[in-house]
């Protein structure tokens, strides 16, 4: 393990997390597990993983997505109340929302590292027949509005894998498994929690939360099923370190606050929590990095899986955000109106709001350029990409940082204030810091010895993972409740919107 790797993991997620508080949701989300993703790939000490970072950065934004959908503004509230027993209950549910988040995350990044070359060749046709899938659904959204929601996406991509495998029975593997383990596990989480037992996290607020702790109940089965030890224990280590950053992160913030200083606290605990997340993940896989089996791919990984990868993540990703900006920029722009020679300036790529308008059409174009360009260099290397997977993975790495950081800054220049300082400013600063640190780190990364570890050695790291974990979890929800009441006792920790209370004749159950 290395400083330069466990500070770059967590600047890099920072970075990620403090521009998907400004997105939101799953594709904000996505941003920051790509980032992690290419960090360990990088840095993790593992020759063998850096010709997969492209699958690393993939993997690991589509694992961080899933909790994208998770509602939590409320049960950030929650630790901010004015009651005693609802602020402790804020930070224990706060722990668990960042449980379930870092977990999948951590599930995405590992992936790469211990699929064979057959099973993650074999993962891409039924994951791109569910993100195929469900962007049919989002283009048929007014005649499926009944169905809209994560129920029914779980649904969907069991159906997309079913008829994917049905039609091309050899990409049956693992990650058709995976998704079905996961679909079934959000349906169970959900069923159980909540039609069951009638836990709501946060009334009136949905309850994906439910789903997504099934979809992690999903993972580990499958995991135990497959004798995937070492996933298993990726996904409890990030999980349960995720969770205390994530808590962590919100007592941070009730601290800052109170200075009196006004500023985007909000964002100040944001980028804290990615901070915690990246640790979480540097930590995580500096363990796995010493036990993993090594990879051997005696054949290359069909070439067109890490087109796919590198286009998803520096170009589909990007769009996926920044399509956002436009509809802002209408607002505060006086002379740019919603449509332009009655062409949306943007649409989405929905049918309904027009399918392609100005800003789809650069970004079709990027599309198209960086695929094009990225075949040809399959056949013939590009002069500009660097021929060693160091070099390669750097370029890959700062593009897409850069890329991340000025379309968020992008973003909300038009509506720029100086509470911004301690966003855009602060977090270009960032990335200033990990363009150095990526190559100081490169220089001073040592290769390690790789020695194939049986997946049953996993099993005391689970026990240990699932046991400090859970005093963790305690002792952090703990340390936040008496942080708040220390601070600001039986009043309402400032900066937050609504007094929320969750227990007791007075509470705000029927408020959003």
């Amino acid at each position: 393990m290395t400083w330069q790797f466990l500070l770059l993991a967590g600047l890099s997620v920072s970075i990620g997390w403090g521009v998907r508080g400004q997105f939101g949701h799953e594709y904000g989300a996505a941003l920051a597990g790509a980032l992690g993703g290419m960090v360990v790939a990088l840095l993790a000490g593992r020759p063998d993983w850096r010709p997969r970072i492209a699958y690393f950065a993939a993997l690991g934004a589509i694992g961080w997505g899933f909790g994208g959908g998770m509602s939590y503004m409320k049960t950030v509230a929650y630790s901010h109340s004015s009651d005693s027993a609802t602020t402790l209950y804020g930070f224990a549910c706060l722990f668990v929302l960042g449980f379930i988040w870092a977990s999948m995350g951590g599930t995405g990044t590992a992936l790469p590292a211990y699929l064979d070359r057959d099973e993650l060749t074999k993962l891409f046709a039924p994951l791109c027949a569910v993100l195929g899938a469900w962007y049919l659904v989002d283009a048929a959204r007014p005649l499926l509005r009944q169905f809209a929601g994560q129920g029914f996406n779980a649904i969907v991509a069991i159906a997309a894998v079913l008829v994917v495998t049905a039609i091309r029975r050899k990409s049956w593997g693992a990650g058709s498994s995976l998704i079905i383990h996961m679909a079934v596990g959000w349906w169970a989480g959900y069923l159980l929690l909540i039609k069951v037992f009638h836990l709501d996290m946060n009334p009136p607020r949905g309850d994906s939360w439910a789903g997504c702790l099934g979809l992690v109940w999903g993972i580990l089965f499958f995991c135990w099923r497959r004798r995937l030890g070492g996933i298993a224990f990726a996904t409890l280590s990030a999980g349960f370190l995720g969770g205390i950053g994530f808590a962590l992160g919100a007592a941070v913030k009730i601290t800052a606050m109170s200075s009196g200083l006004q500023t985007n606290w909000h964002s100040v605990m944001e980028q804290t929590q990615g901070l915690f997340h990246g640790l979480a993940i540097g930590i995580t896989f500096a363990l796995i990095a010493r036990k993993a089996p090594k990879l051997q791919d005696a054949e290359p990984i069909p070439r067109w899986t890490e087109v796919f990868c590198v286009t998803f993540v520096l170009c589909v990703l990007n769009y996926l955000n920044f399509r956002r900006a436009p509809s802002e920029w209408t607002k505060e722009i006086e002379n740019l109106t919603a449509n332009l020679y009655g062409i949306p300036v943007t649409s989405y790529l929905m049918p309904w709001r027009g399918f392609i308008g100005w800003f789809e059409m650069i970004y079709l174009a990027i599309a198209a350029a960086m695929v094009l360009l990225l075949v040809l260099h399959l056949r013939r290397p590009l002069p500009f990409i660097p021929a060693d997977w160091v070099g390669k993975g750097q370029l890959f790495y700062l593009v897409f940082l850069w890329s991340t950081v000025v379309i968020n800054f992008a973003d909300v220049l038009p509506r720029f204030a100086p509470n911004r300082l301690v966003t855009e400013w602060f977090m270009t600063l960032n990335a200033v810091a990990c363009t150095v640190l990526l190559v100081y780190g490169c220089f001073a990364m040592e290769g390690r010895v790789i020695r194939k570890v049986p997946d049953a050695l996993y099993g005391r790291w689970i026990r240990n993972a699932v046991a400090f974990g859970l005093l963790g979890a305690v002792a952090v929800s703990l340390a936040g409740w008496g942080i708040k009441r220390g601070l600001y006792g039986d009043r309402t920790a400032n900066n937050i919107y609504s007094d929320h209370i969750r227990f007791g004749p007075n509470n705000t159950n029927t408020k959003r």
